[in-house]
Formats: C-alpha cells, structure tokens, sequence
C-alpha cells in the first residue's frame, strides 16, 4: 500500500484532533470516541484554480475516473492513487429544472431544481460514497465489507462486491425494515445477507460490533471516506449551475451523511477560494424518526465550535429508550433514530446557516406523488425535501424568488410498494401499507380506470379523461 504525507484522518472534535493515517480503517477516534474526517494538507497539493476547470473532464469519457460524476473531481478528494480508484461509473445524475414541482412547493417558476441520484448504478446517492469507501477498502487490502442497512447502502455495497470481485459483502438488515425493490438487489447481487431481530439502530450496533471483532471494512456512513464521495454531489449541483452557488440546499435526514458531507463540501470549496459564499441548509426528518429534529429545535443542540453538549444526546436517547420510541415511517431510507452522523450535520448546519424541520407521511407521499407527476420518480425517503422545501416556503424562511436544490436521493422502483398504495383503488391495500402509517388520504392519486373489455366503453373513459 502506498502512503500519502499530504491527506490524514483526524478527529473533529477540536479539544482532541488527533490524525491518524491513511492506512488505517476507522469509524471513531481511539482517543475520544469523535467522528473522524478525512482531511488534506491543501498547501501541498494541487486542487483546480476555478471549478469551471473541470468543466473539460467531461470530454474525456475513456478515462474511468473522467467518466465517473464521483472522480471526476478527484482532484477534491485525493487521498487514495488514481490507479487504486473502484468506480463503476457512478454520479452519471441530473439536476433538473421542475416548475410543476415549483408551484406546489411555492417557488416562482425556474427557482426550484431536483437534483436526481435515482440514475446511480444501484438507484440511489450512496453509489457515490460507496465508491470512495471501496476504493479506501481496496487500497488498503480488505477482503470484506460490512454494513447496516434499511436498504439503499446494502443495494450498494452489494453491487461494488459484485462487479469489482475485490471482497465480499456482508450485509445486516433489521426484521421488517427493508423494502422488497431494495432487498432482492442485494440478495440478486450475491451479498451475504444477516436479518436480526430489530430495526437498523439495533443492526447498526451489531455490525460494529462484528466489524471490530473480525477485521471487516465498514461501510457505513460513520466511516469517513464515504463522506468524501458524497461530497461530490454537491460538486455537479454545482456544474449542472454553471458554477453559481444556489440559495438553498435541502436533503432527507436519515442517518445525516449527506448534509454532513454537504456541509464538508462547501466548507472546503469556500476555504479554497473555489466559491465565494455557501448555501443555507435545510434537513427534513420524517416525523416518525425526528431525532435531528427533537434534539436541534426542542434541546437547542448546537455545534458550538465542536464542544458538542453530549450529555443532551444522551439524555434524548435515554429518553427514547424509557418509552420504548421505534422509528416508524413510510420512508424507510430515513427510517433511523440513532444518526450516527449528528456532530458532523450539526457542523454542517453551522457552517451553512442551516434549519431543521420535520415532514409527516401523509405530505411526504403527497410530495412524492407531485414530482412523479413531473417525470421524476422517486422513494419516499427523497419527497421528505420537497415536502420541507414546501413548508419552509409558506413559513417564509425560503423565498418564493429563491434557488432551491432539492435532493432526491433514490429511485422510485426502490419501494414501489408505496407508490402502488397511494395510487390504488383498493383501499384494503392503502390501509394496509399506508394508513397504519397515519396516511389518511391520496391528494394526488392516479387511479386505474376500472372498465370492461368493450370498446365503446373503453373509448367513453379515455375521451372523458382528455
């Protein structure tokens, strides 16, 4: 293995800071427990003097890391040697202008755009992080790869395995708390499979567990080379803009990687000189798993220039415990109650002026079903940013006349079971999938039209419908 002098990993809590280097596979610091960056000794590296620089990378399409949407910008995240990069091309996404989606949000026309990581490889953002990850892992000499999973990391680490050949994956899936579109990728890509009984905070600390005992590369968002490729979503919101910073940027709230590798994104890029402002953030939670959300705007938690109040957190967390709290939502990407990214998202919430807010099923799905009706589909998980953006908007904190970018962070086939529940007309089946969820209503169904196998009939519905 190589070693580079010129990047580390480093605690973020500013009272410890200890680096460590490369070569070593971490999820925390030995020394305090903090969560660890991967950072970069920028004096002595060459980064691109104008983001319009890399603008030429795209006629390159030969070159694998050219033709990657993640390596492409490999030049902001160097800390592995190019020859070392795993990619299967992922980032190939589009950011898309959506005034239909505007206008229910309540943004003027041409101000709300959706940034699109369903056209990933295996459906979703996290090919963009898994990718760097697996380039760290391979680098370093893992023969496995392990992760927690509600779904959409679990499609990922299981295709990476699968098309590179370079280790095994090794997933772990909670009882009940995987959608059936997620679960047969993993399961058709070949990845060693361990459903236990619990959701995925219960997986989460098992698979930690088992990593530490037998030696497996973790994969999880708490590791932090998966940060350093989800960065790169921020870099072709960026591209697809002509480099103009937006106003807003607003993302699901899961286990908070993307909004802490967005905060990291935009704290380098400003520190660089590469942009001359940052964006505002906004996390949306799903109401049935508002950890974020409880702790940020009930406790008042803040970074507070990393002197974090842990005692608040676990207060929260005792508390949830005590009345036996489950995270329970229709998205169930973001279905987590134990983030274990918080202290990064609450830097990044700092550092771009960022809110919080929290989205109910009932509007999540509504949310999903307008930008579907606009050409985008997506799982429930990714409408919890259109669903905030919307109740941001008629709160006043996001200006009709603002730039939003809303993410969208996986494909619509990913949980078609909710899709198919909203838009029916069986309402055993809508009950059943939707209303234990507090779901009372389909504002922007889709129905079937139910007709006989007779011409004439077929004829009247379709010139009634026009």
């Amino acid at each position: 293995m190589q070693s580079s002098d010129t990047a580390f990993q480093q605690c973020i809590r500013p009272e410890c800071g200890k680096r460590y280097a490369l070569g070593e596979a971490l999820v925390a610091c030995s020394a305090c427990g903090g969560l660890l960056d991967v950072s970069y000794e920028w004096d002595r590296l060459t980064p691109p003097k104008r983001l319009a620089d890399l603008q030429g990378l795209w006629s390159r399409r030969s070159d694998p890391l050219a033709f990657s949407g993640v390596w492409r910008f490999y030049d902001l995240l160097p800390f592995a040697p190019r020859d070392r990069v795993v990619t299967v091309g992922e980032g190939q996404t589009l950011l898309q202008s959506a005034d239909s989606v505007a206008k229910f949000v309540g943004s003027n026309p041409g101000r709300l755009f959706l940034q699109y990581e369903g056209m990933n490889p295996s459906g979703s953002f996290k090919d963009n992080g898994m990718s760097a990850a697996f380039t760290h892992a391979h680098w370093i000499g893992a023969k496995r790869a392990a992760c927690a999973s509600t779904g959409n990391t679990s499609a990922s680490l299981a295709l990476y395995s699968a098309v590179s050949r370079l280790m095994q994956a090794v997933i772990f899936i909670g009882s009940g708390k995987i959608s059936y579109g997620k679960l047969s990728q993993a399961l058709d890509f070949g990845a060693l499979t361990i459903q236990i009984a619990g959701d995925f905070d219960d997986a989460m600390q098992r698979v930690r567990e088992v990593s530490q005992r037998l030696g497996i590369y973790l994969v999880n968002s708490v590791n932090p080379f998966r940060l350093e490729g989800q960065k790169t979503i921020m870099l072709r919101v960026l591209e697809a803009l002509g480099w103009e910073v937006p106003d807003w940027i607003v993302v699901p709230g899961g286990n908070l990687g993307n909004s802490s590798a967005f905060g990291k994104a935009f704290s380098e890029l400003k520190m660089l000189g590469l942009i001359d402002r940052v964006p505002r953030l906004a996390v949306i939670n799903a109401a049935g798993a508002n950890t974020l959300h409880g702790l940020y705007n009930g406790q008042g938690l803040r970074w507070n220039d990393g002197n974090v109040d842990q005692a608040k957190i676990t207060a929260f967390y005792r508390t949830m415990d005590e009345e036996k709290r489950r995270a329970s939502t229709i998205a169930s990407a973001i279905e987590i109650n134990r983030p274990v990214n918080l202290d990064k998202c609450l830097r990044a919430l700092a550092t771009c002026d960022g809110v919080v807010r929290e989205t109910t099923d009932q509007e999540i799905l509504d949310a999903k079903a307008q930008v579907g009706a606009g050409g985008l589909g997506c799982e429930p998980a990714s409408a919890a940013s259109v669903a905030g953006a919307k109740q941001l908007v008629a709160e006043g904190v996001i200006g009709r006349d603002e730039r939003v970018v809303c993410i969208l962070t996986g494909h619509q086939l990913k949980d078609p079971t909710a899709t198919v529940a909203y838009h029916t007309t069986d309402q055993e089946q809508f009950n059943k999938v939707l209303g234990e969820r507090g779901v009372k209503r389909a504002s922007f169904a889709n129905r079937a039209v139910a007709v006989s196998n007779d011409l004439d009939e077929i004829e009247r519905a379709i010139q009634l419908d026009g």
